[in-house]
């Protein structure tokens, strides 16, 4: 069964005589305001507990609770600290015990949580209610407000269809289960910042189930082992999570799409090259590359990967695929492993420049985890940020290197010049 409503387009024009303006609507309700909520992967009034193998990225916090009720996460507090840290979170832990401005930000917080679960419960004119009675499982569901006065179950895959700009409110008067191994997905360019469910019982993800958007419940949020939540975790009592991923909604901007070259297949093995060549006069029209315009960072990697045995033509191939994001996907996992092991430097969370962005393009080529995947989202932006940090422990992990921190040095390049 597919629910689908036509997108509301309007057009605005100015008048008196003052060039046209159009503006394209999204579809679906306004979004829900979190207020500063926003800036928490999870929030609780009553507790945050873990078992297992846990990773969180993004911030997390209680309050009114004290940090004595975020268990199983072996949190480090510094002296005087606002906040502490775990291995467990890519990011920081908030509770209204830590210095200033921690207690008031965590109130402000908790206060906005409820604002806006109210202001989810309270929206007016559903686009349908009592949708598959309370079972929304195998359905394509436009974005709308959906209403429903009893719990909602969803046992098998649910597909949520817009674009970028869409949103999607689920009023629950029950609780919310997704089954296990069941997925929520996302199709057209729809967004996890945009998906809103607002659940008066509990929120249940069973095991192993993939779920995205927005959870605002007034009670609980569990997450069974091995459950995926790509969005938030917002609960009036308490969060319990066990061997799982939660990853913070990454919101995906949509300009234009370029064109995109293509390369000619018809690439000579061992085409000459020099310094001040001007191209590679690849036949049929094709996008042809000179090594004379390369940047520093370039020259860079494509000596050395003239000196691993690759030829000219496609060192230069693969130096100017990573400086266009659009063509990230045509250049090999093993060929940025060769551009990223010749990186000399440490790098840690907080860096910037062209080896973090070399070092992102490789951990989005792996595609191994949810971090790598939420990366890929953003692209390379040459910053090392949380998401960066944890898409590279991710990597460490699955490759066994250890320890897994995220943290870019000599454990992890001699892991690359061993394997690439």
């Amino acid at each position: 069964m597919k629910i689908f409503n036509k997108s509301l387009i309007t057009i605005i024009s100015l008048a008196f005589g003052l060039s046209g303006s159009i503006t394209a609507f999204a579809a679906g309700p306004a979004a829900v305001n979190l207020g500063s909520a926003v800036n928490f992967e999870i929030l609780a009034k009553t507790g945050i507990s873990t078992t297992g193998t846990t990773l969180v990225v993004g911030d997390i916090g209680v309050s009114p609770a004290e940090a004595t009720y975020i268990t199983g996460f072996g949190l480090i507090l510094p002296a005087a600290g606002s906040y502490s840290t775990t291995p467990l979170v890519v990011g920081k832990v908030y509770a209204p015990s830590y210095a200033n401005p921690t207690p008031s930000n965590m109130s402000t917080a908790v206060s906005n949580m409820e604002t806006a679960y109210t202001d989810a419960a309270g929206r007016t004119n559903p686009t349908t209610t009592e949708l598959g009675a309370g079972n929304i499982g195998g359905m394509t569901l436009a974005p709308g407000l959906y209403k429903w006065g009893t719990s909602l179950t969803i046992p098998s895959n649910v597909t949520l269809s817009g674009s970028a700009n869409d949103v999607w409110i689920f009023q629950i008067a029950g609780n919310l289960n997704i089954s296990s191994d069941v997925k929520v997905i996302l199709s057209g360019g729809a967004q996890d910042s945009n998906i809103f469910w607002q659940v008066a019982g509990q929120a249940t993800l069973e095991t192993t189930s993939v779920f995205h958007g927005n959870i605002l419940s007034q009670t609980a949020i569990v997450l069974n082992t091995g459950a995926k939540l790509y969005g938030r975790a917002l609960a009036q009592t308490a969060v319990t999570l066990d061997s799982n991923s939660v990853n913070i909604p990454v919101v995906v901007k949509t300009p234009a799409t370029p064109a995109v070259p293509t390369v000619s297949s018809a690439i000579p093995a061992t085409p000459a090259v020099s310094a001040n060549s001007s191209s590679n006069n690849n036949s049929g029209g094709s996008v042809t590359y000179s090594n004379s315009l390369l940047t520093s960072q370039q020259q860079k990697q494509y000596d050395q990967l003239i000196s691993t045995g690759v030829n000219s033509s496609n060192a230069l191939k693969a130096v100017n695929l990573l400086s266009n994001p659009a063509s990230i996907s045509t250049l090999s996992a093993s060929a940025f492993g060769q551009l990223v092991k010749i990186i000399s430097k440490n790098l840690a969370q907080g860096g910037r420049g062209d080896d973090i962005k070399t070092l992102q393009q490789f951990l989005i080529s792996q595609g191994k985890g949810s971090a790598a995947q939420a990366l890929s989202k953003i692209g390379a932006t040459t910053y090392f940020g949380a998401l960066t940090r944890a898409a590279l422990a991710e990597f460490q992990a699955n490759v066994g290197i250890n320890p897994a921190l995220g943290n870019f040095g000599s454990i992890t390049r001699a892991y690359l010049s061993s394997h690439y």
